[in-house]
């Protein structure tokens, strides 16, 4: 056994350990209480490790309180800077923990949130603790981001993430590689949309003709965002909820759409937004107005030469550890996308290995937490070594 497998097995029993006490802790996006006592664990953690830590309270922007972003600092002796990145945030409410609590059964750990993202954010501590104990230092900088809101868009992080994102020359985000072991390697941008459709309304039976009906606007609306379906190479257009109307003896006077835009390429993601504002700006409805409200929007994270060189990078640790790596592009988005939009070199899936993320199936491969653990911090010492190209 090599000296990065052999160091990341000594840390097995305390990654366990951490993991089990994490995924106890209720977390989900907006559950500031349990955010904040997620960001305490992993600051006494830090701090154990060698790191100076740093926390910043984030809110959304309509001022709601978010949780903190935890930011976990060790000096190195080189000149690159490598940010570590990954969230506290789950998908689910107050309460999941206790009514499906921690366990392990024939290899794999269950849990709320064990694979994404609180098994890949330990990982990634574990990873400088491998770091620090192989005395490879040859990064100016390893930065460990925690943030609060990812599964919400990062709607309070952004400015943070653009910040460590443009300072920094790699980022490795710890989102749990897919189920089959491969990282990631390029994510679709996506942006959630909101339509407000406002008509008049009037007697369906005595008066009709005084109203403009909404109802009928948001139905053409629907059929005319799902042909722009195929028009671009990738890019896909869910309307995901209508409402409208309230009485069938009312001529509706309001509807609302929430609709899911996403793309691989910037170009067709703006091509295909600019098309959206056109159609809701000329409702097919007499009488009938549209607004259209932008949230989150994420671009594509399209990897270029320098996400090329990381997985080719990638490959060479894992060939030295004896660990296959391959890559794939997801229609997911995550702060990935954020960072490259900031200028880091960008690779993904660097957790351990886990699927069934969002669901109470939710589970991580803990015979893949030691080679995944010594892949990553393999990577940074090898994107740090003096003369390496990227």
């Amino acid at each position: 056994m090599g000296p990065l497998l052999a160091a990341a097995g000594d840390r097995l029993a305390a990654y366990h350990d951490r993991l089990a006490r994490l995924v106890a802790v209720d977390s989900g996006s907006g559950h500031v209480e349990g955010l904040r006592a997620a960001a305490d664990l992993v600051q006494t953690w830090c701090l154990a490790a060698g790191m100076a830590v740093e926390r910043e309270a984030v809110a959304d922007p309509d001022g709601r309180p978010l949780g903190d972003v935890l930011v976990a600092r060790h000096r190195g002796r080189g000149t690159r800077r490598i940010l570590l990145a990954g969230h506290l945030d789950t998908v689910f409410p107050p309460g999941t923990a206790a009514a499906r609590p921690f366990r392990v059964q024939d290899g794999r750990a269950y849990g709320p949130g064990v694979s994404d993202d609180k098994g890949g954010l330990l990982a990634g501590l574990a990873a400088v603790e491998v770091l620090t104990a192989l005395g490879l230092d040859g990064y100016a900088e390893l930065v460990l981001v925690c943030t609060p809101d990812e599964e919400i868009g990062s709607t309070g992080s952004r400015p943070l993430l653009r910040t460590l994102g443009a300072e920094a020359d790699v980022a490795l985000c710890l989102e749990c590689a897919r189920d089959n072991g491969d990282l990631v390697s390029a994510r679709k941008g996506v942006a959630d949309l909101e339509v407000t459709l406002r008509g008049r309304a009037a007697h369906a039976g005595i008066e009709p003709e005084r109203g403009a009906n909404a109802l009928l606007a948001a139905a053409r609306l629907t059929v005319a965002l799902d042909a722009l379906n195929g028009r671009w190479p990738g890019v896909t257009v869910n309307v995901g909820l209508l409402e409208a109307g309230g009485r069938p003896n009312v001529v509706a006077d309001r509807a609302r759409l929430l609709i899911d835009l996403r793309a691989w390429r910037t170009g067709e993601y703006e091509a295909a937004l600019a098309e959206i504002r056109r159609l809701v700006a000329a409702p097919m409805v007499s009488g009938v107005r549209g607004e259209l409200a932008v949230h989150a929007p994420t671009p594509p994270w399209e990897p270029g030469a320098r996400g090329r060189r990381l997985t080719e990078l990638a490959g060479k640790v894992g060939a030295g550890i004896g660990l296959p790596v391959s890559h794939t592009a997801t229609g997911g988005c995550a702060d990935a996308n954020l960072l490259a939009e900031a200028g880091a070199a960008v690779l993904d899936g660097l957790g351990p290995v886990g699927g069934d993320d969002h669901s109470p199936a939710e589970w991580l491969d803990l015979d893949s937490v030691v080679p995944r653990v010594a892949l990553l911090a393999g990577l940074v010492d090898e994107v740090c070594r003096p003369g390496q190209e990227l």
